[in-house]
């Protein structure tokens, strides 16, 4: 049974019918109940879940990067939810069922701040993966300040590490220490910036693949 907490005319939580309220970040909003669905298995149906499956398995090891990563595009959604909405949109590639991450088209941050110029990524030493990148500030709103928001993805093992606040744009490089397990595997890199007052993002550049030494 649906409850009037404000009067008629404000929102309720609960359920009358086949439509439920409720309030998510002090937003009230109503839904219709989905009817039931005689067949859950069609094609399209099928499709959708093994995308959604494979970017979730892709964002979820990062969910705390995200939220400094797509902060700018929580607009009635959380963070986590944007990044996958985005990559679903724009990341995915091949068909059913063997649909994969083009790391290319991922974002794992977003923005207008100047992104990174040169980016390189190398392992030489164990279980240390080497991140650089030129120093690209004066273009646009690129300043030597920004501080780089840096990725390591490990698919095989579904780990991620990252740094929300790493070396800055003039340092020009950066070591990420990744688990020794990490060693003979390979791993993605992502690179981004946020601008040192945290207001701006920039959009990530997938770096490449890596053999962790």
């Amino acid at each position: 049974m649906g409850k009037i907490s404000q009067g008629v005319l404000g929102g309720f939580s609960g359920k009358v019918g086949n439509i439920v309220g409720g309030t998510w970040k002090g937003i009230d909003y109503m839904r219709i109940k989905p009817s039931n669905v005689s067949n859950p298995k069609t094609q399209g149906q099928l499709d959708q879940r093994s995308k959604f499956s494979k970017v979730l398995n892709f964002l979820q090891p990062m969910t705390e990067f995200l939220r400094v990563g797509f902060k700018l595009y929580a607009i009635k959604m959380t963070q986590f939810n944007s990044a996958m909405s985005y990559n679903l949109n724009n990341a995915i590639t091949g068909a059913y069922p063997n649909f994969t991450i083009d790391y290319s088209k991922a974002l794992v941050s977003r923005g207008s701040l100047v992104g990174s110029a040169g980016a390189s990524v190398a392992s030489t030493n164990p279980g240390v993966v080497e991140l650089s990148w030129t120093d690209n500030s004066g273009s646009g709103n690129a300043k030597g300040t920004d501080k780089a928001l840096l990725v390591v993805y490990n698919a095989t093992k579904g780990y991620a590490v990252y740094d929300t606040a790493g070396a800055t744009r003039a340092t020009l490089s950066q070591n990420l220490t990744v688990p020794s397990d990490f060693s003979g595997g390979s791993v993605e890199a992502f690179i981004g910036f946020i601008s040192e007052d945290g207001k701006e993002v920039a959009n990530s550049v997938y770096i490449g693949s890596v053999t962790v030494a």
